[in-house]
């Protein structure tokens, strides 16, 4: 008796060529249901639909199809078992060797714009999940295909042993287990309404040499089937990305994303910010950055807002860099960038959305908590001193209060014409950090700004401060003794602005 293959995708990538091999090299019968049956016969391969073989009518809007004891008892059946066997005898059921189902698209429907909930639901499959887990189950007799990936493999292990190993079903079965797993959790997480359970999964897109360390084995994995973020990013050049690559870009992408308007440029070490610099032009927000800290930005990451053109590519090339990202780049631009063959440039469409949540694992268990990503809001800062900032001092503040966000905390940012200064990140003592940033600013400290991600418990950092030359500190206030630092600021005749928001970076 001929192989039975049943066969019902919604992804048909593939799919009619590996039918044909299926018939016309190895002289399998096929079944199909709906859709899938339709593809196959205008392709003009003899295939019998799965209303015919079952003897019952697809219902319910086509919501049961193959729900059926035919179609579950040929897959469940285990062909060693004589009472199984017999089973199959008396009700007429063919055993199926090989079932090839992928689910509908659920996860594609749920990222389109405006989708309702009940355009959602019915993008949620039954039948589907219900044959891939029983033919997975039943991996000692049959095989299961879900992904197209799989056909080409499963072509060749029909030639090379006559049927597949039993070592590759089991590794089919492990990968369909795997796909309804993750198709359940996509539901799940969008029908979620509440944060008593945090699901989450990863396909791996690629092994890393390392992670932080050569001695760490490390891998990059994708959440959700749908590509986004870094998983949607074009690498037109460069070396493989590593480990810290990757971290260092989502942290330059956190960056650039509180800049649209205005052409921006931020240059990284190690997550922290060492250049950041809005400019007329791109080309001009780069030189900006660079010159922040020309040291530091060596090896760096350079994260940009606008796409790469000639004269910021030119300048790009003319130190050493590990990565850069912008929304696209020109040709002429490519070409620059091309004479350093190793330089990794990739091109990430939407810079500005990331995820909405933040995970950090802890021994037993996951730290999950939303994303630092409110809009600021000028409007609801309080000016506690009695000198008021002009509205041009309020924006340089603003610029140093969205950089001072992404700095290690204790976190100092030094500012000036929209360009970072001085950066103070991680020390243990919030003054340290105020000594840090005011030293590498330097005598550029004067009449400069300063922020601050969180409150000064003393009127310290306000003196080292101003006595530095700065005019204007913007800090997000709550300590008891904001009223010394307060005191000092208008004592030294300087700009005090509280935000009521902090932005500790851990």
């Amino acid at each position: 008796m001929a192989r039975l293959a049943l066969l019902s995708t919604s992804d048909k990538t593939g799919l009619v060529d590996f039918a044909r091999i299926l018939v016309e090299e190895f002289q399998f019968d096929l079944i199909s249901s709906g859709g899938t049956a339709v593809t196959l016969k205008e392709a003009g391969l003899p295939v019998t639909k799965v209303s015919d073989y079952t003897g019952f009518p697809e219902i319910l809007g086509g919501r049961v199809k193959t729900l059926h004891p035919r179609i579950h008892g040929g897959i469940l059946a285990r062909k060693d078992l004589p009472e199984d066997i017999k089973d199959l005898e008396t009700h007429q059921i063919r055993p199926i060797d090989l079932v090839v189902v992928n689910l509908y698209p659920f996860e594609q429907t749920i990222a389109k714009p405006n989708v309702t909930l009940a355009e959602a639901v019915e993008q949620i499959d039954i039948g589907g999940p219900a044959m891939i887990r029983a033919a997975a189950k039943n991996f000692a007799h049959l095989t299961v295909l879900s992904n197209p990936d799989q056909y080409k493999n499963y072509v060749e292990e029909l030639r090379q042993n006559g049927e597949p190993s039993f070592d590759f079903r089991k590794a089919c079965a492990l990968a369909a287990f795997r796909h309804t797993s993750t198709y359940d959790l996509a539901i799940s997480n969008y029908l979620a309404t509440d944060d008593s359970f945090f699901n989450i999964s990863g396909k791996q897109l690629q092994p890393l040499r390392y992670g932080e360390n050569p001695h760490q084995p490390a891998a990059w994995y994708q959440t959700g089937t749908v590509a986004t973020g870094w998983t949607a990013a074009t690498k037109l050049q460069g070396k493989e990305l590593s480990y810290n690559n990757l971290v260092d870009l989502e942290a330059a992408r956190r960056i650039i994303a509180e800049f649209s308007d205005t052409p921006a440029a931020a240059i990284l070490k190690h997550t922290n910010p060492c250049g950041v610099a809005l400019g007329n032009t791109l080309a001009q927000a780069y030189e900006k950055a660079f010159n922040a800290d020309a040291v530091s930005a060596f090896g760096g990451i350079v994260a940009l807002n606008q796409p790469i053109d000639a004269a910021t590519a030119t300048a790009l090339t003319k130190t050493f860099l590990e990565c850069i990202v912008a929304p696209s780049c020109e040709p002429e631009a490519q070409e620059i960038l091309a004479a350093k063959s190793n330089l990794r440039v990739l091109t990430l469409a939407d810079l500005k959305t990331g995820p909405k949540q933040t995970v950090k694992v802890i021994a037993g268990g996951l730290l999950v908590q939303n994303s630092d990503d409110a809009e600021e809001n000028t409007s609801e800062w309080q000016v506690v001193t009695e000198k008021q900032p002009t509205p041009e001092e309020l924006a340089e503040l603003l610029f140093a209060w969205k950089v001072c966000k992404h700095v290690k905390s204790n976190a100092i940012v030094v500012t000036k014409d929209n360009t970072t200064l001085g950066v103070g990140a991680g020390q243990m003592n919030r003054v340290g950090s105020v000594k840090i940033a005011l030293e590498e600013a330097g005598e550029k400290a004067q009449n400069a700004f300063l922020a601050s991600d969180g409150f000064f418990p003393f009127d310290d950092s306000v003196r080292t401060a101003a006595a530095a030359g700065i005019k204007a500190i913007v800090q997000p206030g709550g300590s008891l003794r904001d009223k010394d630092s307060i005191a000092a600021a208008n004592e030294l005749g300087i700009v005090m602005v509280l935000t009521g928001i902090r932005h500790f970076l851990h």
